[in-house]
């Protein structure tokens, strides 16, 4: 069969090339054509549009950018026409493919949505959307499955989050081997993880890197994005125990004491590695102000939305500041807090339901299409 799938962003590049992996196995005749990144990439090389060319952060940066949306979504809608598939797979990115599953579904195309936009946060009208456009959605959070069936009486499918099978699947290195390929010293690792797109990366990674300073016993690396190129880190990298390692965050989180963590599906996976953390978010001010009065959530991680509870402290807009996240720093650095921390992660991995969300997503697409 042929798939289309659509992924916008550097985590759905990820869970898209497990997706086409699993789809693999159970359609050995499977065809690929996308938009993703380098990952899915690796599984197929029929990349039409990489996600560094998509990704729009923010309010004011997409009204910034309209034209150029506006081309994407005109180029998508040909060249799906031309390839006519047998379904299209969107992967979160909302904006952009909510839009073409309408005008997917009037065409009379098959519309399966992986991994839920986060309309529990906000937009929740999107909710007519997805019941008049999709054929079937898949959630990957627990609380998601009662939130469209119970209250809007749509059915969808919990398959559990991918997540866990990226970081059980993934390749291991040994402490000593990966501090020795990247010139790393032998202290207690902070990771930095400042996000992957540039306009964040540069709010981000100047206040992480202020109380660099205050920590000589350890040593901060920043993990690179696959999305940036290394020279653009380099620019920020003027401090004795800061180091850079590119494109390998999993590694990284897995030897790590600690890490401060842009606001996102990074916050998720520095909890899976089991890795104390500060979550930090500063995005454009109007976007912010926007932002505040149309969401309605008590916290921004998914850490602390799936828990129902802080386990974790986010530093938002004005309190992520250096004086401010060195206190959160020392917080995570103490023993007592760490291990409160720890038992929260462990709860945490029960709720998202254990390995296999690859797999049953791709075993109920295949079977949706088959039937």
């Amino acid at each position: 069969m042929k798939y289309y799938i659509i992924a916008g962003e550097a985590s759905g590049d990820l869970h898209g090339s497990n997706l086409m992996k699993a789809l693999l196995k159970q359609d050995v005749n499977a065809q690929f054509r996308f938009w993703g990144g380098d990952l899915m990439r690796e599984v197929n090389d029929n990349l039409i549009k990489h996600y560094r060319e998509l990704a729009f952060m923010g309010f004011a940066e997409v009204i910034m950018n309209l034209r150029t949306i506006t081309k994407n979504l005109a180029f998508c809608k040909s060249d799906i026409e031309a390839y006519n598939p047998d379904v299209i797979i969107f992967i979160d990115y909302p904006g952009f493919n909510l839009r073409i599953a309408k005008w997917a579904k009037q065409k009379g195309y098959k519309t399966h949505y992986y991994i839920s936009p986060q309309i529990w946060a906000w937009k929740e009208n999107r909710i007519k959307d997805i019941k008049r456009d999709v054929d079937k959605m898949y959630v990957i959070l627990p609380f998601e499955k009662g939130f469209y069936e119970d209250k809007h009486e749509c059915p969808v499918e919990f398959v559990g989050h991918p997540l866990i099978d990226a970081i059980a699947d993934r390749k291991t290195i040994s402490t000593y081997e990966f501090r020795a390929k990247h010139g790393l010293l032998n202290k207690p690792i902070i990771a930095l993880l400042p996000g992957s797109r540039k306009q964040e990366i540069k709010k981000m990674l100047s206040v992480m890197l202020s109380v660099t300073k205050y920590y000589p016993d350890y040593q901060f690396v920043i993990a690179g994005a696959p999305s940036q190129d290394r020279e653009f880190y380099f620019k920020f990298i003027k401090k004795a125990n800061v180091s850079f390692v590119d494109n390998k965050t999993y590694d990284l989180l897995s030897m790590s004491t600690a890490a401060l963590v842009t606001s996102g599906t990074a916050t998720l996976e520095t909890a899976l590695f089991k890795v104390p953390q500060v979550v930090c978010y500063k995005g454009n001010w109007i976007s912010y102000q926007i932002g505040k009065r149309l969401v309605n959530l008590k916290y921004i991680s998914l850490v602390n939305l799936i828990m129902d509870k802080e386990v974790v402290t986010e530093l938002i807009q004005n309190n992520f500041n250096p004086k401010r996240l060195r206190k959160e720093l020392d917080k995570i650095l103490d023993e007592e807090t760490r291990q409160r921390i720890f038992l929260d992660y462990f709860e945490l991995e029960k709720k998202l339901g254990g390995q296999g969300a690859s797999s049953t997503t791709a075993k109920l697409i295949y079977n949706a299409l088959k039937n």
